[in-house]
């Protein structure tokens, strides 16, 4: 069970003819893929939430103290990328480190984070864009816009055929997935730039006041009274003040998922020694200075107390009383988030893969197109399940399910790093993470602190998944592994 797949397997798997990614991926592809999938549901749909339950103007700090969580697991993942430039990402680098249970583990957390976080933002884009229907006359049927709104009995028709494009597009290639993602995330990135150029215009000073709100106890049943951080250190956590901050952080943690993304296509990247280490960070360092400054604009704009939840950045035009620019947030949210879903799908499928490829997942999962060179069985069976998930799916208590599973890989990944410098000194790091094993090591407290804010109910959900997964480990994968068959049967 705790066996390891050594670093130089793993890189020869990647050059079997079957079962080989096209390599076409450069270092600006992978900042964009970065940007593209960060800036996304966070920004446009947590900063009211949390700024106006939770922390205030202070939000903007909220997002530096998850943009630090997030810089910490950024350095473990830029050496284990630019070391183990296979696809898989966390998944890879436990199985090289940590051995084969571990790695289940991790890979069967990330198939649960990106499964969840495709549906979520699928149905987040088709309420942006029902709404920019509505606004020129365009109705749909209840029937076809999702449980939410036809009482639990609808279907969102637009979610689920946005997956299924952007599955045809992941199976055609990758580099046209880039090319895709790179126009949406310029007209993204304008959107964002306009609400900071545009918002800083409307800021009064009196709406900062007070910056960090006196806290207070959260309400019963509003699934912060009694998360682990009670139970563990005795004490009561707060909505507003200084702690309220740092559950803000917990909840806007969502806005930076994407990043580790990145690191699964470490196979298909030209240069992944060089490239990996930039992309990962240039895309985390590029969404970190969008998002504290967007919160700032928003929280100055209009008092915190009066912020929209469901549209925070348009509403907070709206309330200033220029519904153009409201107009062209509600359009540029809606186009950009087609890039997060893409990028999800496109990290949950190279997972799979490896995963597959590694006896894991039956192997019939791991041959790739013959003309494109993707992996696209797994595509096309994740698209059409995710597809259908989302158009069943509502949005209540997802994102911090999605929150649990990658600070769970972040602790992984950060773990791995210390084992794997001191079981393999030999390895060539083209990028090696500072100051190992104190960095490692802060990273993994920082995740765990940050996954204590979290309500119990969400840890709940997530060990019955894990439990799931180590029953599908124990009755098929451990025996069909073949790191475990390279001893008896050639058919490593």
């Amino acid at each position: 069970m705790f066996r390891t797949k050594t670093v130089e397997q793993s890189i020869r798997d990647t050059e079997e003819p079957k079962h080989a990614l096209k390599k076409s991926l450069s270092a600006l592809d992978l900042t964009v893929f970065g940007v593209g999938v960060i800036i996304g549901t966070g920004i446009f749909v947590l900063t009211g939430k949390v700024a106006k339950e939770t922390a205030g103007p202070a939000t903007a700090l909220a997002f530096v103290a998850a943009a630090i969580v997030c810089a910490l697991a950024a350095l473990c993942y830029a050496e284990f990328a630019s070391t183990v430039p296979v696809a898989g990402s966390a998944y890879t680098f436990a199985y090289a480190s940590l051995g084969e249970l571990i790695a289940w583990t991790i890979g069967w957390d990330l198939v649960l984070e990106f499964a969840l976080g495709t549906a979520v933002v699928a149905v987040g884009w088709s309420g942006y864009v029902r709404s920019l229907m509505e606004n020129v006359g365009w109705d749909m049927p209840k029937t076809l816009s999702g449980p939410e709104a036809a009482d639990g009995f609808g279907f969102d028709l637009l979610a689920f055929v946005l997956v299924l494009l952007l599955t045809a597009i992941l199976v055609v290639g990758v580099k046209l997935s880039a090319r895709v993602t790179a126009l949406v995330v310029a007209i993204k990135v304008t959107v964002v730039l306009i609400v900071i150029i545009a918002g800083s215009f409307f800021i009064k000073a009196d709406n900062y006041s007070p910056f960090i709100p006196d806290a207070v106890t959260p309400p019963a049943g509003s699934g912060w009274d009694a998360p682990l951080v009670q139970l563990i250190f005795g004490y009561e956590p707060t909505n507003f003040g200084v702690m309220g901050i740092f559950t803000a952080a917990s909840v806007v943690f969502f806005a930076f998922i994407g990043f580790d993304v990145v690191a699964t296509a470490a196979e298909e990247t030209k240069l992944p020694q060089r490239d990996m280490p930039r992309g990962i960070l240039g895309s985390l360092l590029i969404c970190t200075v969008l998002y504290v400054a967007v919160s700032l604009v928003v929280t100055g704009m209009q008092h915190y107390s009066e912020l929209s939840v469901s549209a925070p950045l348009a509403d907070a035009f709206k309330a200033t009383g220029h519904p153009f620019y409201a107009g062209v947030i509600s359009f540029g949210a809606a186009v950009g988030l087609t890039t997060v879903c893409m990028i999800l799908l496109l990290g949950q499928t190279r997972v799979f893969f490896a995963m597959s490829r590694d006896g894991l997942l039956p192997r019939f999962f791991s041959v790739t197109h013959p003309k494109f060179r993707t992996p696209y069985r797994p595509t096309i069976l994740l698209g059409v399940l995710i597809a259908i998930i989302a158009g069943f799916t509502s949005l209540e208590e997802l994102a911090t399910l999605v929150n649990i599973g990658t600070l769970f890989a972040f602790v992984v990944v950060a773990l791995g790093v210390i084992v794997l410098r001191r079981t393999r000194p030999d390895l060539h790091r083209a990028f090696r993470t500072p100051w190992v094993p104190f960095v490692p090591i802060l990273s993994v407290a920082a995740s765990l602190w940050l996954m204590l804010n979290l309500p119990a109910e969400t840890w709940l959900r997530f060990g019955v998944w894990m439990a799931a997964g180590y029953v599908l480990y124990f009755a098929y994968s451990r025996r069909n592994s073949r790191l475990g068959r390279v001893g008896d049967d050639a058919k490593y």
